[in-house]
């Protein structure tokens, strides 16, 4: 009867050293030549928590340079000036004047609607071009659907 063959244990499993690169075990961070006193590796807790404070970190810092970067964007007072028939059969011209009373140059958001349509499903939305703080400017704005004797509503907001 012939003994059975031992076979060659598997070698050991390894990752890279985080520093050198040299292959060292799964539940060790660095190689010796990397940390000749065998201190502790830093736990993944601390890892992750650092992480998730450099996040947090660059989301506030985000959120802090967009605050900046519109502050001082109107309000913007709006006011219809005029309603005349189009070209185009069923629209209108609306004529609106938009003020930035604000102290910086920003474009502001237009919304053109029926005071009866509290749906807003008939609204126009426009977008003013840039306006400089306390000057006043004037849109033409076709608006389909709807006839001269009807009543329109502008409000105009910044960002």
């Amino acid at each position: 009867m012939t003994a059975p063959v031992a076979l060659p244990a598997p070698p050991a499993r390894t990752h890279p050293c985080a520093r050198c690169g040299a292959p060292v075990a799964l539940d060790v961070g660095l190689c010796e030549r990397c940390n000749p006193l065998g201190l502790k590796d830093s736990a993944s807790s601390q890892v992750h928590g650092t992480v998730v404070l450099a996040v947090g970190l660059a989301i506030a810092g985000l959120a802090i340079a967009a605050h900046l970067a519109v502050a001082g964007i109107g309000p913007f007072t709006a006011r219809l000036t005029a309603i005349t028939p189009s070209s185009t059969a069923g629209s209108v011209l609306a004529t609106i004047e938009v003020r930035n009373d604000g102290r910086t140059t920003g474009s502001a958001t237009c919304r053109l609607s029926d005071p009866a349509d509290a749906s807003l499903i008939r609204s126009t939305v426009l977008y003013s071009p840039p306006i400089a703080p306390g000057a006043t400017i004037t849109i033409d704005q076709e608006i389909a659907d709807t006839s001269a004797d009807r009543p329109l509503t502008v409000t105009c907001l910044g960002p």
